[in-house]
């Protein structure tokens, strides 16, 4: 199927999974063409093609709720839901958002910007919806960089003990804007890795689940063998002992898989996770070799994928970083802290010549800040490069962690002020 002959939502429940395909292509197709002539967030729309449309299958919004953490990624999700002539107005004045706006559309649950909210909105929404009674779906869709921020962490372990109906979508590509970093990282990374988890998770589970349980001692010692066979062949007990079902991994590309793995979350009740693996920038080249470079692009030439606007004179974050590692020659306390964003700060060079000094947290801006706060009390000279708007989530640290303690904490926050690239 083409994308001009999909007409409403409800068509793609009739889909054959070569329809999809077809369907999944032309929409990345329209995707490249469009926001290369507009700028917007490429590569990380490009690798939630299918999944946007197994969830539009399965659910049925506006009456389900589907609330897109981060909130760039939701292009596909406005394709699908009737906004695909606006897209030649993305990032024009007054035209299209390049996030999720209740406002524009009754289809968008919860106007996101900022990563890691969305598990706390859409419990929120499925609390509300349980006061009033009502019996709809609610979805969090969330990438596994945003789960480095602590706020998502505090979404999981609320959710887990409200155990309300909830499905959360974690979108793993590896990648928020750079490579992610971290143990949350490094534990999806093995989980990736697992094979044949879906299969044999009842089995297990009813095994060790139906040990008998005898007094004392060896009562305590079944039980602690119980725990440790859960911990080694369990996958995503992490997600388990914060009370949630766990299922997964998941190809993200297949849309049968995804569909059917949803349908059968749609029957359990309680907190459900569902890992999905997809690939940032998936059905273009240029991206998929470069996704932090298309995450968040100009407007482009399709063919060679380079900016069609040469840059005019030298940008604040090339000056910065030129600047930052002449005075680490000189001066061994400096230090570099940055929240995910190496590239788009400018780090990434500091990084390369000085990575004993180089130290980026993951998303999590708080953290960052009264890290910095740390190093300056211990005599370092820590130097945090944070985009302004990212840094709006660390006013408290500034102010209570640096600024009370006049601690020699030095910010550059780029992006600062009007930026046209960024619409």
């Amino acid at each position: 199927m083409k994308l001009e002959d999909l007409r409403t939502k409800r068509a793609l429940r009739r889909l054959n999974p070569e329809e999809f395909q077809a369907l999944a292509a032309d929409i990345r197709q329209f995707l490249i063409h469009s926001i290369s002539d507009t700028g917007g967030h490429l590569a990380s729309n490009l690798g939630v093609v299918e999944l946007s449309l197994a969830l539009h299958t399965v659910f049925n919004t506006p009456k389900d709720k589907i609330v897109w953490d981060v909130g760039h990624q939701s292009y596909v999700h406005k394709i699908l839901t009737g906004r695909k002539q606006r897209f030649s107005s993305l990032r024009q004045l007054d035209g299209l958002s390049g996030f999720p706006k209740s406002g524009e559309s009754p289809h968008d649950a919860f106007d996101t910007g900022h990563s890691s909210t969305a598990i706390s909105a859409a419990l929120g929404l499925a609390t509300a919806r349980d006061l009033k009674n009502e019996s709809h779906k609610v979805v969090a869709v969330i990438g596994d960089g945003s789960m480095t921020g602590g706020l998502a962490f505090e979404g999981l372990n609320n959710a887990g003990r409200a155990n309300t109906d909830l499905l959360v979508v974690l979108n793993d590509n590896q990648m928020s804007i750079s490579q992610n970093v971290g143990a949350i990282s490094r534990h999806l990374n093995q989980l990736r890795t697992t094979s044949g988890y879906l299969g044999v998770k009842k089995d297990i589970r009813n095994a060790l689940d139906n040990l008998p349980v005898v007094g004392g001692t060896l009562a305590r010692g079944i039980e602690s063998a119980k725990n440790m066979v859960k911990y080694a062949v369990i996958p995503g007990v992490l997600f388990e002992e914060l009370g949630f079902r766990y299922f997964g991994p998941v190809n993200g590309h297949d849309i049968e898989e995804m569909t059917n793995v949803f349908r059968k979350t749609k029957k359990i009740k309680g907190p459900v996770l569902v890992h999905v693996l997809t690939k940032k920038g998936k059905g273009y080249g240029n991206a998929e070799r470069s996704p932090a470079n298309y995450h968040g692009v100009g407007t482009f030439n399709v063919a060679t994928g380079k900016p069609r606007a040469a840059p005019n004179g030298p940008k604040f974050t090339d000056v910065f970083t030129k600047s930052l590692c002449h005075h680490a020659q000189l001066d061994s306390r400096i230090v570099a802290v940055t929240a995910a964003m190496p590239d788009g700060t400018g780090l990434s060079r500091f990084r390369a010549q000085f990575p004993k000094r180089f130290f980026d947290v993951g998303i999590a801006e708080g953290h960052a800040v009264t890290f910095a706060a740390g190093l300056a009390k211990g005599g370092m000279r820590p130097v945090v490069g944070i985009y302004s708007s990212f840094m709006q989530r660390a006013y408290d640290q500034i102010l209570h962690d640096v600024a009370i303690q006049k601690l020699p904490v030095i910010f550059a926050l780029d992006r600062a002020g009007a930026v046209d690239a960024d619409g």
